[in-house]
């Protein structure tokens, strides 16, 4: 699956920037931290960076001496390449093959690195609702294979995720999934929300 992106663009370094700000687009970055976490020089990173502004893919805005980057939402490829990049990532088969088939699920977010956007190669679950834990751990195992990703869930009942929900201030979340209030039946959100970061 990371042949998607990468038999497309031959730069690593711009793959890696549109999986980063592309993916949650309320991720800002600034050069210095994408290096680092590129273990790349400062000087590609800014040859990238320079080149998808030029073209409007992101957008810059100044903090004190920093400048940060995101993904420009108004762009009308940031549907496609957002798409693109769940893909390389994984998530759209976590939905489809997890999310969708655990029943009385409420919600489902991402925590933790790949809520930033980073492939980090674990894929952190909440899923909050009355699940059968058994099924999850077989749901994840299956798709680990396909994804070849680790998956590690936390399940959570509604009161519980309350109170989890105050400890979990300075920790970044998304939202992927939530249940229509009625029906029972879910769907995958077309904008992930993001609620801390």
């Amino acid at each position: 699956m990371d042949n998607l992106l990468s038999g497309l663009i031959a730069s690593k370094t711009r793959i890696k920037l549109l999986i980063r700000l592309f993916f949650n687009p309320q991720a800002k970055s600034y050069l210095r931290e994408l290096a680092k976490e590129f273990d790349v020089s400062t000087n590609s990173v800014r040859e990238e960076l320079n080149q998808l502004t030029k073209t409007d893919l992101l957008k810059s805005e100044k903090n004190g001496r920093q400048i940060y980057y995101m993904a420009n939402t108004k762009h009308s490829l940031f549907p496609e390449l957002k798409s693109m990049v769940s893909k390389v990532m994984g998530i759209d088969q976590v939905i489809d093959s997890i999310v969708m088939r655990l029943g009385d699920l409420e919600r489902a977010y991402l925590i933790d690195d790949y809520a930033e956007g980073k492939d980090t190669g674990i894929i952190d679950l909440l899923l909050v609702g009355d699940i059968d834990e058994y099924h999850l751990n077989d749901l994840s195992r299956k798709t680990e294979r396909y994804i070849k990703r680790k998956i590690r869930s936390l399940v959570l009942g509604k009161d519980e995720f309350e109170s989890f929900h105050a400890k979990m201030k300075n920790r970044p979340w998304l939202l992927i999934w939530e249940a229509k209030k009625h029906s029972g039946i879910g769907k995958p959100l077309k904008k992930p929300i993001a609620l801390h970061s």
